[in-house]
């Protein structure tokens, strides 16, 4: 069965999400701000890699961060 990350992953159109998108990957749960800050302390989404001078994330990067950074109210 999948859960809200899988079907985030499968719906995104690309396998990249930059940085500037995360807004919108997340439906408005996290800002590019939240994880540029991660990513200042080191504890971002790894691979994360510049396209031009855009920072991306393989969506299965960020989906793994997030896995990881968010929590239920069951």
């Amino acid at each position: 069965m999948n859960d809200i990350f899988d079907e985030m992953a499968t719906r995104w159109e690309s396998p990249v999400v930059a940085r500037s998108g995360v807004k919108r990957f997340t439906g408005g749960g996290i800002s590019p701000k939240t994880v540029a800050n991660a990513d200042s302390k080191g504890i971002g989404p790894e691979d994360r890699f510049l396209i031009g001078r855009r920072v991306c994330y393989p969506v299965s990067s960020l989906i793994k961060w997030l896995r990881k950074n968010s929590r239920s109210f069951s």
